[in-house]
């Protein structure tokens, strides 16, 4: 494992010092490349060059004809470089035709064809693990591993998921939806294997944006104490959303990006390019449903402009999230007040915490699902120190395609718990206005206002997109508590020592005489 770590920190390409497994080298360590491999090949090794790919973007079927003889990972192994070069152009094609018809994530998938080609093609799965960071780019996976007679059902009600998904297939190691998970699992995986004697290969493809997060990073370290035979590839794209560096020096102001591709990034048209709608292969064209009204997402950051504009102490973080959060306009309305902290939900609720404490007003914007990953730093950095940190919960409730590591279900539960939140939840796209500026008023303790995914229902709006702050009606009996003392004084001030249980029971019973009696 220890050389696999060195591989991630340099930008090396070499995966792993075993002399059957596959090296991949690079005469430059930042440039793209088209993964080719052979059983054939005279020094073993897959070559990679740079490449062009031919994609049948004419609308029409394409012609697959070598594709069409592959339903499984097995029938790739006696191809030869020229069959595989021809079967990734042809997995492509299919791709963006698959997604035309049902939307999905495209970019994601055509990025990574070659690399799941190998990846079959060397490995063998479903004995050999390959567990996919994220996931959101399985679909050459999921196409070479049987299922690509159900590609037209991805995402759609009781079809294919968009996911990884265990139960789905054999081919899926580890369930996927949410970043940065795949070398933990990995490892895990990689140590079971040893400790009950296999001798299978554990393979975690993450990308240079899922390894910016702590998580990945806590894999590494405890990877390469425990030195388990785990194989890790990074992805190493350019598409990190954060300021990076290398040894070689230091990266562009946003990463492998640059500043036309950031403007590009803040384009109203392309913000969700990423994960496209159903779209006319020759023009490019999104078919997307026409709406009289904006999504809650635009109206919460338009609103949150508006109280911005009014109070300078007003700043925004989110987690690589500005399109989905719609903080992307904030930041181009303000960019020394919006901060992305990267794959971090952790550090970005500690960091929101920090800035409350020297009187800043900070409005987190996290999805619903996502900030489940810093739960622990909402209560024990935030709330029990009742700092007022503002929490955008997007994404709430149901959300369709995503599925369900992306349902928006358990925040009211695990938010209206907390001793000292305020949780709000709007009808409609003009009280979440009015929330925001509620959330914007309340000073004295954390706040959090969640809202869906989708458009508003064409709801008047308040005069200029700025909300007016509400009066705050609680809904639950008042919190008592010690904050610390012995258990007893605790249980006692709870109302829940044995006498109290006791009384309540007999209370249950009819018996209000003997509970009295018990008090």
């Amino acid at each position: 494992m220890a050389a696999v770590y060195r591989t991630l920190m340099l930008g090396n390409h070499s995966l792993s010092p075993s002399p059957v497994l596959p090296q991949l080298s690079s005469s430059h360590r930042r440039h793209q490349f088209c993964v080719r491999a052979s059983n054939g090949s005279e020094d073993g090794l897959m070559r990679t060059k740079k490449c062009g790919f031919n994609v049948d973007f004419s609308g029409e079927k394409p012609s697959t004809p070598l594709l069409d003889t592959i339903n499984y990972p097995v029938h790739m192994k006696n191809l030869s470089t020229r069959d595989l070069e021809q079967l990734a152009d042809e997995l492509r094609s299919d791709i963006v035709h698959t997604v035309s018809k049902t939307g999905g994530h495209l970019s994601a998938s055509l990025g990574v064809v070659e690399l799941a080609v190998a990846l079959h093609h060397v490995f063998n799965t479903p004995e050999d693990k390959v567990i996919w960071d994220v996931g959101h780019q399985t679909y050459p996976h999921k196409i070479l591993t049987g299922r690509r007679s159900r590609m037209h059902t991805i995402r759609q009600t009781s079809g294919l998921a968009g996911f990884p998904k265990r139960d789905e297939s054999i081919y899926d190691a580890f369930g996927a939806g949410h970043s940065s998970t795949s070398i933990s699992a990995g490892l895990g995986m990689a140590v079971a294997r040893d400790l009950l004697g296999k001798n299978n290969h554990v393979i975690s493809v993450i990308g240079d944006g899922a390894i910016t997060a702590g998580q990945a990073y806590e894999a590494m370290n405890n990877s390469g104490y425990l030195d388990s035979n785990l194989i890790v590839v990074l992805n190493d794209n350019g598409q990190v959303s954060l300021p990076t560096a290398t040894l070689d020096g230091p990266a562009n102001p946003v990463g492998a990006m640059s500043r036309a591709l950031t403007r590009l990034q803040a384009s109203t048209k392309l913000r969700r390019l990423r994960e496209v709608a159903k779209f006319d292969p020759k023009t490019g064209k999104q078919s997307k449903p026409k709406s009289p009204t904006l999504s809650y997402t635009q109206y919460f950051a338009e609103s949150l402009i508006k109280e911005a504009e009014a109070d300078n102490k007003i700043v925004a973080i989110h987690a690589a999230m500005g399109g989905g959060t719609g903080l992307n306009y904030f930041q181009k309305r303000f960019p020394d007040r919006c901060f992305d902290v990267g794959i971090a939900e952790q550090h970005a609720v500690t960091f929101a915490a920090g800035l409350a404490v020297e009187g800043l007003k900070p409005f987190c914007a996290i999805y619903s699902s996502f900030l489940q990953r810093g739960y622990d730093q909402v209560v024990h950095d935030v709330d029990l120190q009742k700092l007022p940190v503002r929490f955008a919960l997007d994404r709430a409730g149901l959300v369709g395609a995503d599925g369900p590591t992306h349902c928006g279900a358990f925040d009211i539960t695990y938010m209206a718990c907390l001793p000292n939140m305020v949780v709000m939840a709007p009808s409609d796209e003009a009280e979440l206005m009015h929330m925001v500026a509620t959330a914007a008023a309340i000073d004295d303790r954390p706040s959090c206002f969640r809202f869906p995914r989708g458009n508003g229902i064409g709801a008047a709006l308040p005069p200029g997109s700025k909300g007016t702050p509400l009066e705050l009606r609680p809904m639950v009996l008042p919190d008592r508590y010690i904050d610390h003392g012995s258990p007893q004084d605790q249980i006692e001030e709870a109302g829940l020592s044995s006498r109290h249980i006791a009384a309540t029971v007999l209370s249950l019973l009819g018996k209000p005489k003997e509970a009295l009696h018990l008090k």
